[in-house]
């Protein structure tokens, strides 16, 4: 096997082509300004990784709405931000025109965070209370899906990512658990429809082939009536719901999808495999080839949580540690037929120069995430976020945001 070779291959990305094999999943990083507009530091992340080289790079959950989020300083679009977006996206091109650029968008739905921002469910889950939505609120939502689709295409993005994992209003709506009884709750069929209505609207709205259109899915949410999930009161595995959801997306014109699992802030080990519990990422590989078996040799999947195997130190056993590295793991993955690029996440903060490293052969420069996870509680403090282990300024972050929890802690006791 020449993981050169296979990693640096180009791939037919819908209409268009990834120059490799390397996906930049949308990291939420919370530096916005408060207009939900980039700021500098939006800049300085994605211009990096428009100077790494990836095939593709995602622009982290950008939400439709300023009402109902989870991020204090996340990214907007609406109307009023598409004149920075477009500036955005074209100075990007500027340094990359070959990198295709997605949107990811999203709605919060009951992971909206109620201290700045409105609680919307589908149905009450314990532990996340907050208002049931009306259906006359849900079609809003819709009209601002389809909106927002539109702007990014105005906006000069090469395509969207249509949120349907992790816990967010996507998921929530898919998920068993939704046995409400109105026209997107109960049987599969009405579930499902959500997703489908949706993909038709987008279509519609944007009539452009080229603009790409595909969807990161929770394959299994990891609790009783998640996503995968053989019914609304059982966590055991059923994934011929997520099966068919994607063979039925991919009808309406979807191009990719992306394979995650979990609900972070439920499931978090599942979705983001700490390094305590590395083999978790091994169900992610399996979770990728369901979607890969199911779906048209065209299609592109691209497999989710290869973070966690770094340069190969790190807690896996019964395997070299050459097999267990990040790249060399990678390429086996697809050389074997289970993916066809595969997502960096963690990875991306730590070293966004990574293909462009690989590719001069520079792989012993390679910063390898180390699952330390600071950057995780970064994001749940709601501070701006990024590498805490090779970003000095992201260090600095770290510790000034334990100093303000401490002195939080302490003015509340």
């Amino acid at each position: 096997m020449d993981k050169r070779q296979i990693l640096l291959s180009p791939i037919n990305f819908g209409a268009r082509t990834s120059q490799n094999r390397f996906f930049i999943q949308p990291m939420e990083c919370n530096d916005a300004d408060a207009e939900g507009n980039p700021t500098d530091l939006t800049y300085q992340r994605y211009e990096n990784l428009f100077r790494g080289e990836a095939g593709v790079v995602t622009l982290e959950a950008i939400t439709i709405t300023d009402k109902n989020r989870g991020r204090m300083n996340q990214l907007f679009i609406m109307p009023k931000n598409q004149p920075a977006l477009t500036k955005f996206v074209s100075h990007l091109k500027q340094i990359n025109p070959n990198t295709l650029f997605l949107f990811q968008l999203t709605h919060s739905g009951e992971l909206s965070n109620p201290a700045f921002s409105k609680r919307l469910s589908v149905k009450l889950l314990p532990g996340y209370e907050g208002d049931v939505f009306t259906e006359e609120e849900f079609d809003e939502i819709m009209d601002h899906f389809v909106l927002a689709a539109k702007i990014a295409y105005d906006s000069g993005a090469d395509g969207i990512d249509m949120k349907f994992c992790h816990g967010y209003l996507g998921s929530q709506i898919l998920r068993p658990y939704n046995t409400r009884k109105w026209k997107y709750g109960g049987p599969w069929e009405n579930r499902r429809q959500f997703a489908f209505d949706l993909y038709e609207r987008i279509q519609k709205a944007v009539p452009d082939k080229n603009f790409l259109i595909g969807s990161k899915v929770s394959v299994w949410e990891g609790f009783p009536g998640g996503m995968g999930t053989a019914g609304p009161d059982t966590p055991v595995i059923d994934l011929s719901e997520v099966i068919d959801l994607v063979q039925g997306l991919e009808e309406r014109g979807a191009q990719y999808f992306v394979q995650s699992a979990g609900s972070p802030s439920i499931t978090i080990s599942l979705t983001q495999c700490d390094k305590e519990r590395p083999y978790f990422a091994y169900l992610h590989q399996y979770f990728a080839k369901v979607l890969r078996d199911n779906l048209k040799k065209e299609t592109v999947v691209v497999g989710s949580n290869y973070s966690v195997f770094g340069k190969g130190k790190n807690k896996l056993q019964a395997v070299t540690t050459e097999d267990k590295s990040l790249l060399t793991y990678g390429a086996q993955n697809i050389e074997k037929g289970y993916v066809d690029m595969i997502a960096l996440g963690r990875q991306s903060l730590a070293d966004p120069l990574l293909p462009k490293k690989f590719r001069e052969g520079r792989e012993d420069e390679i910063h390898f995430c180390t699952a330390c996870d600071n950057c995780l509680e970064l994001l749940i403090q709601q501070s701006p976020i990024g590498c805490c282990t090779y970003n000095k300024f992201y260090t600095n972050v770290l510790v000034q945001t334990r100093k303000e929890k401490g002195r939080l802690v302490q003015d509340h006791t």
